[in-house]
């Protein structure tokens, strides 16, 4: 028999997340972003899901894209990163892809593609400088897309991306925003898309044609300041395991390797069948929290690649076998990631491949 360690993904709560975005949207339309393996869910599992609510989707490469049409996915697909070659430019033709133009060489393969010319994207660099065209620049790029034959039939419009759209107390976004209305002012009609997921939740935010939620779809917080639940979101991933072992510490005793925590008195103590070989994070130290037999728990000591150990004070009957809830409805994937020092969307897409989802 397998051990008892599993994510359990729950796909009502993904249609719901959606939902709330596209009604964050207003009349825009929301690309479900599904990325990194569904953010960790499962790709094809995830789209499925949301065959039927949203219009479009949104990957970060042509293997990702090639996952979803293998999984049956026939809707449009946008790749965030573009083509990584001449070939995945003609490949993204065939199969109904999207790719984002952000560099000249994208264009350069676009151009010399023939007839089989995808549909495309072009991003603007308006302030994150990670990818996309400088606002002076795109006009030259423009000029050498449009005045190439049928390729402005299949321009799909332009794209950019917020840096600090989870910060309320920064102006950066409507910044950036005014940059990229700027930057497109000679193109007036084209489609734009500029919201990630944190922007749906700032106020008297432009959402322009089109917005991609990501994080947000699976239930984790997208601002710097809020829980997922806060904000109205349900967990998708619920990650959980059980007790195989419960004694009581000493007072002196420590668990775990480096002996960083010690008992104070007598001590409850369980052992959960998980560790950072599983995903969970090994910097999540003592007073993480984790949920048994419908209380709070802290964990103690340091996480061990296929263990962790539990403060059971809480809830003293707690035997082996019972079961532990890592993060999910009752202890939020952001709640762990702050103790962590990370942010949920690393804990999300990285549980390894020996959990099983369910």
């Amino acid at each position: 028999m397998p051990r008892h360690t599993f994510a359990r993904i729950d796909e009502q709560a993904l249609v719901h997340n959606y939902r709330l975005a596209s009604r964050l949207a207003g009349d825009a339309r929301a690309m479900a972003v599904v990325k990194a393996d569904g953010y960790g869910h499962g790709i094809g599992r995830v789209a499925r899901a949301l065959v039927d609510e949203a219009p479009c989707f949104a990957v970060a490469c042509i293997e990702e894209a090639e996952a979803l049409r293998g999984a049956g996915i026939t809707h449009p697909i946008v790749l965030l990163e573009g083509a990584h070659s001449a070939e995945d430019t003609r490949r993204c033709a065939l199969a109904g892809f999207s790719p984002v133009l952000h560099s000249g060489y994208q264009v350069d393969w676009l151009l010399s593609s023939g007839h089989n010319v995808p549909a495309f994207w072009v991003k603007v660099n308006t302030g994150m400088n990670r990818l996309g065209f400088r606002p002076e620049e795109l006009p030259a790029v423009m000029e050498r897309i449009q005045s190439a034959p049928g390729i402005g039939s299949v321009f799909s419009g332009f794209m950019t991306h917020f840096a600090c759209a989870d910060e309320m107390g920064s102006d950066s976004t409507e910044r950036q925003r005014d940059v990229f209305v700027s930057a497109v002012a000679d193109w007036p009609g084209e489609a734009l898309s500029a919201a990630n997921s944190a922007a749906h939740f700032r106020k008297g935010q432009s959402l322009f044609q089109w917005t991609r939620p990501g994080i947000m779809l699976y239930g984790a917080s997208p601002m710097s300041n809020q829980t997922g639940l806060e904000l109205g979101l349900v967990p998708v991933m619920t990650l959980e395991s059980e007790l195989i072992a419960v004694r009581t510490l000493r007072p002196g005793e420590s668990v775990g390797y480096g002996e960083t925590w010690q008992a104070q008195k007598p001590t409850p103590m369980g052992i959960v069948a998980i560790g950072y070989g599983d995903g969970y994070p090994r910097h999540a130290g003592t007073g993480t929290p984790a949920f048994i037999n419908g209380q709070r728990v802290q964990l103690i000591g340091r996480v061990s690649m296929d263990m962790l150990a539990v403060d059971l004070s809480t809830v003293p009957d707690a035997r082996p076998g019972d079961r532990v809830e890592l993060w999910g409805a009752n202890v939020s994937v952001d709640e762990v990631a702050r103790h962590a020092g990370t942010i949920g969307y690393e804990l999300l897409t990285g549980v390894t491949a020996r959990v099983p989802r369910v």
